[in-house]
């Protein structure tokens, strides 16, 4: 079995930063790529950013120049920088990663961590 845990979410003032952390723990023969996800309240799951196995990076339009994902594929983590935050960015933040685990290749997702961008 593979859990995926987020960290690093909290209440952050207009301007200000948060890392957030995502940490893939279990029976994991490798991880490919591996993404974050964030649902507002009265909104769907929306995409922000996602990292290849060998670092290749994509963002949303409304994240790009903000935001930036990384990884550690040692410890089998993927972090989200995020700087300059908006109230509008406030959400549950979700990781995502696509990995194989006992000769099987699967999708999974972390239990969410609450960002709140608010003065």
């Amino acid at each position: 079995q593979v859990q995926l845990v987020e960290s690093g979410g909290g209440l952050v003032q207009p301007g200000g930063s948060l890392r957030l952390s995502c940490a893939a723990s279990g029976s994991i023969f490798s991880i490919n790529a591996m993404a974050w996800y964030r649902q507002a309240p009265g909104k769907e799951r929306e995409f922000l950013a996602g990292i290849t196995r060998t670092g290749s990076a994509n963002y949303a339009d409304s994240v790009k120049g903000r935001f930036t994902i990384s990884r550690d594929n040692a410890k089998n983590t993927v972090y989200l920088q995020m700087n300059s935050l908006k109230p509008e960015d406030t959400a549950v933040y979700y990781c995502n990663a696509d990995y194989w685990s006992s000769g099987s290749y699967y999708t999974g997702w972390g239990q969410g961590t609450q960002v709140t961008v608010s003065s």
